[in-house]
């Protein structure tokens, strides 16, 4: 006779979309680091505006990608694309590190943004089938959290593996086999829905298919993307606005922090390092609590201010501790002050996922990829717009100029998430 106790599976997917976002954001990150490390500097030489064109051709790739990777998962299921999606960035990862040029390098980068773009649009998905309905916001802000951890440690990790090794070719290569890894796991523990998989009991499905009415697998998969309701919605474009100026304001802390401590605050690989690190860490606390607060919200005065508010005030928060950062000469304030522009920027993190699981429907993968797709059109566009500004304003290279547009940025994004409305779906069912 079966146990009335629900079986774990939900959490044993909830654990490898973690590890597998952690991984993500250690490849997506250590391009910052690898290019800033005497050890590369030595072995290619780069000009500006080639740095600027690596570094962006990530986030272009990525975002571009995003619809149709989404598309791809919602209509031919998550558990391959996923696993071929790990595969695939992995092995660009590691040709990353044969690169001997420009163009060896802009392609490895290039096609590994593709290769990563359709994992957050399918783990929306796979959230709205694995975890129950009432703590959507917590479990979608452990995924991000594993992202947010690989992101942090990879700073300093890719600094200790180049120190160490004397080669920054080995932190490609590295990343790259431990990520193959990662993929044959998440093929044998996921399935595409818990009435799917043969260690899902009763009780677990019982349990997961609470509010959510007829809970069975999708037998007619959409296929093709809602484009008028998209483009029509509104509610949709400020979702897109609200992660467009998040990610310029973001993207600093990865892709030009390094940069700053290294060339203004004359910190050495080591420093730069675990300042980086250190920053990107104080940030990680935010997502859990960002969750809970998104979920608390929610049920006590309904999911539109449930999402709102936690989206908005943050962004405000963290423009307000970018200008707080730069009023600092000390390691450890830096890392403090930067820290805080990520638990801020963080902590609406959940209530964006949400917001996004709420309004899209049966187009979840692909809507999600919409979003995230203008999202990250922000990330790519800042080494552009933040070398140009700096060029333009900053007479005295003290980056205060680049910052203070990254500041700017936060604020647009608090305004237009006060206008995102969860309770308002993109299409109807």
């Amino acid at each position: 006779m079966e146990s009335a106790r629900p079986t774990a599976v939900r959490h044993h997917i909830l654990a490898t979309a973690t590890v597998v976002a952690f991984l993500m954001y250690l490849d997506r990150i250590c391009l910052a680091q690898i290019i800033s490390s005497d050890s590369f500097q030595k072995s290619i030489k780069l000009d500006q505006g080639e740095i600027d064109l690596i570094k962006g051709a990530f986030f272009w790739a990525y975002a571009l990608f995003q619809v149709p990777a989404g598309w791809l998962s919602d209509r031919f299921g998550a558990r391959v694309l996923i696993t071929l999606y790990i595969a695939a960035w992995s092995l660009f990862t590691a040709a990353t590190s044969f690169a001997w040029g420009f163009w060896t390098l802009f392609f490895a980068r290039l096609l590994c943004g593709l290769a990563e773009a359709g994992y957050y649009p399918a783990s929306s998905s796979l959230m709205t089938r694995w975890a129950h309905i009432g703590s959507r916001g917590f479990a979608s802000s452990i995924i991000s959290w594993g992202g947010r951890i690989g992101g942090a440690l990879a700073p300093w990790l890719t600094a200790f593996v180049i120190l160490r090794s004397g080669d920054w070719r080995y932190a490609g290569w590295l990343y790259g086999f431990g990520g193959l890894v990662v993929a044959l796991a998440y093929w044998m523990v996921y399935r595409e829905h818990p009435r799917l998989h043969p260690r899902c009991n009763d009780a677990e499905i019982t349990l997961l298919a609470e509010g959510r009415g007829d809970f069975q697998p999708s037998k007619n998969p959409p296929r093709s993307f809602p484009w008028a309701e998209a483009c029509g919605s509104l509610n949709l474009w400020n979702v897109n606005a609200v992660q467009f100026f998040t990610n310029i304001g973001w993207a600093f802390l990865i892709l030009s922090l390094p940069d700053y401590l290294k060339k203004v605050m004359k910190l050495d690989d080591a420093g730069s390092g675990w300042v980086t690190t250190a920053a990107l860490f104080i940030g990680i606390s935010a997502l859990p609590i960002g969750g809970m607060t998104t979920d608390a919200i929610s049920r006590r005065w309904g999911k539109r201010l449930g999402r709102m508010l936690p989206m908005s005030l943050t962004k405000f928060a963290a423009a307000a501790c970018y200008l707080l950062a730069l009023t600092t000469d000390s390691p450890w304030g830096m890392a403090l002050t930067f820290g805080l522009v990520t638990f801020f920027a963080d902590f609406g993190l959940p209530a964006m996922w949400t917001t996004m699981q709420d309004i899209s429907g049966k187009y979840q993968a692909q809507l999600f990829g919409w979003g995230n797709m203008w999202g990250n059109f922000g990330a790519a566009i800042l080494p552009v717009i933040f070398t140009k500004t700096l060029l333009l304003y900053d007479t005295n290279h003290d980056y205060h100029e680049g910052v203070w547009l990254c500041a700017g940025a936060f604020v647009l994004a608090g305004v237009f998430a006060l206008f995102v409305n969860a309770e308002k779906p993109v299409t109807r069912e």
